[in-house]
């Protein structure tokens, strides 16, 4: 294990122990002063952005499914020119009601409605993810930015196999498979059942 993935994973251990020990996990952190949560919605509402790196990520959760362990996911994103310039969708974390993460995955680029960027182009990207930011959750923020320092190269895979099964998938009608929403999920990384 590299010690940037060590150091990374640690630091992720650290911020949800911090959390434990007042009874809290990344979520009640993210939802502060939230008195419902409501599918679809992005929490923080306006998303939350550090201008220093450009990073960027929002929260939300889909209509509860009976058995469903995942509660919601983090997207995460990139705007390298600033918070005017074109959104690049890294990666989503799936976390359950405990707020520890089950899974990492991409989605296709119909379901952030970023500004498409290849694999060569957005793996750099990865590094770049730093947010420094005080609100929602310094330990939130510094817990995301954990996970992509520890999974950096599972996500170079994932966004490496999003751009092959896009490349292999046929779009009904002659559409374009950026667009079709019968294919959301591109490609994915379990870590806990």
């Amino acid at each position: 294990m590299s010690e940037a993935r060590e150091q990374a994973l640690a630091e992720m251990a650290f911020c949800e122990a911090v959390l434990a020990k007042a009874g809290l996990n990344v979520l009640t952190e993210t939802f502060q002063g939230v008195d419902a949560i409501a599918a679809w919605d992005h929490y923080p509402a306006g998303d939350v952005f550090d201008p220093a790196s450009g990073a960027q990520w929002f929260y939300h959760c889909h209509p509860a499914e009976e058995g469903a362990a995942e509660h919601g996911h983090f997207h995460c994103f990139l705007r390298p020119e600033g918070r005017d310039g074109p959104i690049h969708h890294l990666v989503a974390a799936g976390v359950g009601e405990d707020g520890r993460l089950l899974r990492l995955f991409t989605v296709n680029q119909w379901v952030v409605g970023d500004d498409w960027a290849d694999a060569e182009t957005t793996i750099p990207l990865l590094s770049r993810f730093d947010m420094q930011m005080p609100r929602p959750s310094y330990l939130v923020n510094r817990w995301l930015t954990a996970i992509l320092v520890a999974y950096e190269d599972d996500i170079a895979g994932l966004i490496r196999q999003r751009d092959g099964v896009l490349g292999a998938h046929v779009a009904p009608a002659g559409g374009i498979a950026r667009e079709d929403r019968a294919l959301e999920v591109t490609s994915e990384l379990v870590l806990r059942a």
